[in-house]
């Protein structure tokens, strides 16, 4: 019986905070593309309940659908460098550790792999999908604290971003 016990709690502890299914219901605010030179990095895609942006800590999904071939820690370096422009590495310990937990949970990405982050209920979750044609998102890792989320998600959706134009074009702003 304690065998049956720790395993249910083992199976909630490690359920997802919310289903992709339902995140991927949520009305969509806005998409962008981050292009470098002639090339397309990648697509993204902000969702919200509400279908609209209202602030950091609201409930949100940003899906990135990766165009090129890019390595995890080409991924954590680029977040490195956003949250250094950001501000956001004023604590190094919070910081080394947040980078690397990036660095465990990513996966190196292909064209056509999506990540998402989702955040709900003041906690986060990274999501992955190898492809568009696979049906379902996997969950990678545990859920996220809600600084770690803001500060996440504050790349794209900061004001002081340094894509201004791909942050108003995921809020449903003027393009």
């Amino acid at each position: 019986m304690k065998a049956l016990r720790f395993a249910l709690l083992l199976l909630i502890a490690a359920a997802p905070l919310v289903s992709a299914s339902d995140w991927l219901n949520w009305r969509k605010t806005g998409d962008a593309t981050l292009t470098w030179g002639p090339f397309t990095v990648y697509t993204s895609q902000l969702r919200t309940p509400q279908g609209r942006y209202i602030a950091a800590d609201q409930d949100q999904a940003l899906i990135i659908t990766y165009a090129r071939d890019i390595t995890r820690y080409e991924l954590v370096d680029a977040t490195r460098e956003q949250w250094q422009a950001l501000g956001i590495l004023t604590q190094e310990a919070q910081s080394q550790a947040w980078l690397r937990t990036l660095t465990t949970l990513w996966p190196d990405v292909r064209s056509g792999t999506q990540l998402a982050f989702v955040l709900h209920d003041k906690q986060g979750q990274f999501w992955y999908r190898a492809s568009a044609a696979q049906k379902a998102f996997t969950p990678l890792g545990p859920p996220q604290s809600l600084a770690f989320s803001i500060s996440f998600l504050a790349i794209w959706l900061d004001p002081h971003t340094q894509y201004p134009r791909l942050r108003q074009q995921l809020i449903g702003g003027e393009q």
